[in-house]
């Protein structure tokens, strides 16, 4: 969906996606043809593209497809993601590994092989006018249960978005991130729920129809939002809204260095005016299980 929008702006668009399961089993390159078949049928212009965003060089892969086909690069959207769901006593080393590959790797890569290229162009004595939208969740940000690996990644994303945004001020590319909520066949997975039938009946409650996304990376991508930089933003139904990260909430003043006896005699203070418990999350399904 963002591709097609991103194509009804304006722009041409590599059509990046290795058509595994939500797992991030098994390749397809049907996914991206069909984007790009639909994208050339309404007039625009696109490559389909397979490579995998969370190897080195199939990242660098990538940026070089556009460059091949386009001859430059003003936009990267960074978008991969697989779900393996999982309690923390239950999650396998792989599941780990392969999650934070696609996601946090996969968008640290494909922003640094973007960045090497506008460096070069600002070394050439070229303008740069270029930026980067990333996608995180509020899985990651506000912690939800059962899906520690995806919540680490998506964290890390948000944090990323804010250092490179610092970074890359410097060529002229602004970075910002997007919190979607949306039903989709990850949303169905993420929950630990059955997609529904064809009747309709059963899967996760609607959270937002997917196409009221796309809208606001193409606002991200375009000169209106010049001057944007390090912020992300929540997005489903009618609603964007700004988010902000940690900041402070309480604090105890002391006379000095405090004394674990201390904190044990007032620490509860900073929990007067808020709970010392996570808050609850309305889309939040956690499945305990007994550990193996």
């Amino acid at each position: 969906a963002e591709a097609c929008a991103l194509a009804a702006a304006g722009a041409a668009v590599v059509v990046n996606d290795g058509g595994s399961s939500v797992r991030g089993d098994g390749r397809n390159d049907e996914p991206a043809r069909s984007v790009v078949g639909d994208i050339e049928h309404r007039g625009g212009r696109a490559v389909a593209n397979t490579n995998d965003c969370g190897d080195w060089d199939g990242a660098a892969a990538l940026v070089e497809c556009a460059l091949e086909h386009f001859g430059r690069l003003d936009v990267l959207v960074n978008n991969a993601g697989i779900l393996r769901r999982a309690m923390s006593y239950d999650m396998t080393e792989a599941d780990w590994d392969a999650v934070v590959r696609v996601h946090l790797k996969g968008h640290f890569a494909m922003s640094h092989f973007a960045a090497r290229y506008w460096h070069e162009q600002q070394s050439r004595g070229e303008p740069v006018d270029a930026c980067i939208v990333n996608t995180s969740s509020e899985s990651g940000l506000f912690g939800n249960a059962g899906g520690v690996n995806y919540v680490a990644a998506k964290a890390g994303i948000a944090g990323m978005t804010i250092a490179l945004a610092r970074e890359l001020a410097l060529l002229g590319v602004r970075v910002n991130a997007i919190a979607p909520r949306a039903t989709t066949r990850m949303t169905f997975a993420a929950l630990g729920i059955p997609e529904p039938g064809p009747d309709g009946v059963g899967g996760a409650p609607d959270l937002g129809d997917p196409a009221h996304v796309p809208p606001v990376v193409v606002w991200l991508a375009s000169d209106a939002a010049r001057g944007i930089t390090g912020q992300l933003f929540l997005t489903y139904g009618g609603r964007v809204a700004l988010l902000k990260g940690w900041h402070t909430v309480a604090e105890l003043p002391g006379d000095g260095p405090w004394s674990a006896e201390g904190l044990v005699a007032r620490g509860a203070e900073l929990f007067r005016d808020q709970g010392s418990t996570p808050e609850p999350l309305p889309f939040a399904t956690p499945r305990a299980s007994t550990p193996s």
